[in-house]
């Protein structure tokens, strides 16, 4: 069964680091471009956390440019996401998605796999 599995959140106080991973199941993450959303309580899905295309080019958000860094691992089929100096404003759930080449990695709609979440808390 193809699936995504997400792991590494939990309560960290601001100014503190996490990082999460995304790992497959079922099938190769090397000819899918990898996109870590968020959800924060009471709001909509949320991209540009992170995204790292197929060839290894990545994209972020303005407001995590600098702080969180997407990577990947295709010997181990796993995708990071390193955030580092977390705020309050970080708090939410994180979801990586799987989709493939030639879609716009910055709609969620275009995800053909999606993992159940792991939820980050950032304490001030």
């Amino acid at each position: 069964q193809e699936q995504l599995v997400e792991s590494g959140g939990g309560l960290v106080q601001a100014g503190g680091s996490l990082r999460l991973s995304c790992t497959a199941y079922g099938f190769s993450l090397d000819d899918y471009a990898i996109g870590w959303f968020r959800q924060a309580p009471g709001k909509g899905r949320e991209g540009g956390s992170g995204i790292v295309s197929s060839d290894g080019s990545t994209y972020y958000a303005d407001s995590v440019k600098g702080r969180f860094t997407i990577s990947r691992d295709n010997v181990k089929n796993i995708v990071y996401l390193q955030m580092n100096n977390l705020m309050p404003a970080d708090t939410a759930v994180y979801y990586c998605g799987a989709t493939e080449p030639g879609r716009d990695c910055s709609a969620s709609l275009e995800y053909q796999h999606w993992g159940q979440g792991t939820k980050v808390t950032v304490s001030s």
